[in-house]
């Protein structure tokens, strides 16, 4: 290959650019921020509107623990939501969950939610590397030998 695409450059031209120097420098890019997932447990939005209906269906989809949805006959339902289609009408968005003793799979149509709670408790809140660390630093602190450690229970 010849030219440009073999990586040669004009040099005498006046727009002559170095090889590779469009190439991005992955220190000079934007950097964003974390996260911050806020704590939904135990909480109980208020679903006066649609639009609250979409925000809290998307933050339990977020959510890392089971939330009970209570339905417009007064049935109830506490699983995990696992998927969610939003469609142009409540009636065409659908939420999927994992009920909390079952193994199926149930769909039920925004439309027919009429309460939503974050129920269940949030099984990754509070796990970080910094809280390993404390807590193996304590045990060294205090002397012990095994200083492996082992994941609470999320019962």
């Amino acid at each position: 290959m010849t030219g440009k695409e073999g990586g040669h450059v004009d040099h005498a031209s006046a727009n002559a650019m170095p090889p590779h120097a469009d190439r991005v420098n992955p220190d000079a890019l934007e950097v964003a921020p974390g996260t911050a997932h806020e704590r939904l447990e135990g909480w109980i939005p208020e679903l006066t509107s649609e639009e609250e209906l979409r925000l809290a269906l998307e933050k339990a989809f977020d959510y890392r623990g089971d939330v009970t949805i209570t339905r417009k006959d007064g049935s109830k339902l506490e699983g995990y939501l696992f998927d969610r289609r939003s469609g142009p009408t409540l009636k065409d968005s659908v939420v999927r969950l994992y009920p909390k003793n079952s193994n199926e799979k149930i769909a039920i149509s925004y439309a027919e939610i009429g309460a939503l709670a974050f129920s269940g408790r949030d099984t990754a809140a509070g796990k970080s590397w910094e809280a390993w660390m404390k807590k193996y630093a304590e045990k060294k602190a205090a002397g012990e030998r095994d200083l492996s450690l082992h994941p609470e229970s999320l019962e």
